[in-house]
């Protein structure tokens, strides 16, 4: 487990946490306290530039790689006032470098298994194991039956 990871799971400690934040901030990452994060969470380049919103759940095994941003389409809006109610990534997703998962109204479900390019920006629901890319993103591809997650294995079929 990198050091990066390693502070994300200790972010809700009573005795450390703010001190947490701090240095995952350091490493140009914000992850809120309240964001539900599941086992198996690889982070690659240290996540630099990461930012996930408070209303984030995130699977088990997923990937993410830097300068990543999950959040709301409408940032202008008050919380208590926004449609969006939470991003849900599911188990084995990855998210490569740049992309931007936004959320307009109600739950935005990444599938698992799926990939989302780098640079790519979603404002939709996938399906499981769809590859997406593009701004606004769009799917390209599925994933062999069986694909993991990581790089030796992005078994992909064309999108018809």
């Amino acid at each position: 487990m990198s050091l990066v990871t390693s502070l994300i799971y200790r972010r809700r400690s009573r005795l450390f946490g703010r001190l947490v934040q701090e240095a995952l901030a350091l490493y140009g990452m914000e992850v809120p306290a309240a964001a539900e994060i599941g086992p198996g969470l690889s982070v690659f380049h240290r996540g630099f530039g990461t930012v996930l919103h408070p209303f984030t759940t995130l699977g088990a095994n997923v990937t993410l790689y830097n300068g990543v941003t999950i959040g709301r389409a409408d940032p202008w809006v008050p919380q208590e006032e926004s449609a969006m109610r939470r991003v849900v990534l599911e188990d084995g997703v990855m998210v490569c470098a740049g992309a931007k998962i936004v959320c307009k109204s109600g739950v935005l479900t990444v599938g698992a298994g799926t990939i989302i390019g780098a640079n790519a920006v979603l404002t939709r629901s996938t399906g499981p194991n769809e590859i997406w890319a593009g701004a606004p993103a769009k799917k390209v591809g599925v994933r062999k039956a069986g694909g993991r997650a990581n790089r030796d294995a992005w078994g992909y079929l064309p999108a018809r």
